[in-house]
């Protein structure tokens, strides 16, 4: 089956991208607030317990996010000045409401991010679904005053059906498809993609590659730099997420290396520090939508 979601686009064949103000790249932070199910198997630091349930080791060590490591990485973003992308499941409005009202006292951005992390966007009839993201989508609205713009699926899961039906409730963009520097547009009226890392992204660095704390300066470093160099005045301009989760890059021994690699982003000239919501409203509001493929 070829995927009809969205159509090729090579990044050298585009019209050079603008932010505002002459922004070569724009920073956002997406921050995943996640709830997880006890006895419910999710990521995990040790395969020797993720099949027991009760698992306290696995469960203990994501339970950190919310009871400590989400409050240390929220220092960590207003210290430098970032209001954060919020991937929020909705489980974490009846479980952790003192987070939802601290991101609403930010200005944070909300976008949904299923109900928790222990159950994948898979296996619905699009009946199922609808009722599902509308519940999720009400949820989120109910607790933080506003209605989400942008998606991203537990585990990055969609059905097919997913975009068509976050376009019926009132979404203007996804994060799943992480295959661009760029925003660009569905194939779903109304719809785009935005950037998001899954390499430059803490559960893959730390997690996945056990890197250490000045390694992962190092790519951060690395994969801003590139971008910038790229986003000159015929390369257009990029998008650099910076994809965090609090019971990882929330740990004590890592505080330091959040500090160094925000200061150095934010640092430079030419960066639009901003929210996921801010780059698709300025990307819909700029870039002429140049229809059907071969019109």
């Amino acid at each position: 089956m070829d995927n009809e979601l969205f159509d090729y686009s090579p990044i050298t064949e585009r019209p050079p991208l603008r932010w505002p103000g002459g922004a070569r790249v724009a920073f956002y932070v997406g921050l995943n607030v996640e709830h997880f199910e006890v006895g419910r198997p999710a990521i995990s630091i040790s395969d020797s317990t993720s099949a027991l349930a009760p698992d306290p080791l696995n469960h203990g060590w994501r339970d950190y996010g919310p009871r400590v490591g989400f409050w240390r990485t929220m220092e960590a973003l207003d210290r430098h000045g970032v209001r954060a992308s919020v991937l929020l499941n909705s489980d974490v409005v009846h479980h952790y409401p003192q987070i939802v009202r601290a991101g609403v006292e930010r200005g944070w951005a909300w976008l949904a991010h299923g109900r928790n992390n222990s159950r994948f966007e898979t296996g619905m009839t699009p009946d199922e679904e609808r009722a599902h993201l509308t519940e999720v989508v009400d949820t989120i609205a109910g607790a933080t005053g506003a209605r989400p713009r942008g998606w991203l699926g537990p585990g990055l899961t969609e059905t097919f059906h997913t975009p068509r039906i976050l376009a019926d409730l009132g979404f203007g963009y996804v994060l799943d498809w992480t295959n661009d520097d760029q925003p660009y547009r569905l194939n779903v009226p109304g719809m785009l993609s935005v950037p998001y890392a899954i390499e430059v992204n803490d559960i893959t660095l730390f997690v996945g590659k056990n890197l250490s704390g000045p390694e992962y300066v190092r790519i951060v470093k690395d994969q801003f730099d590139q971008l910038y160099a790229e986003s000159d005045a015929a390369g257009g301009g990029r998008v650099l997420p910076l994809v965090l989760h609090p019971f990882v890059i929330g740990q004590a021994f890592r505080r330091r290396y959040l500090d160094e690699v925000l200061a150095y982003v934010v640092g430079h000239p030419g960066v639009w520090v901003t929210t996921s919501d801010e780059i698709a409203a300025h990307y819909a509001a700029t870039v002429p939508d140049a229809g059907p493929p071969g019109v």
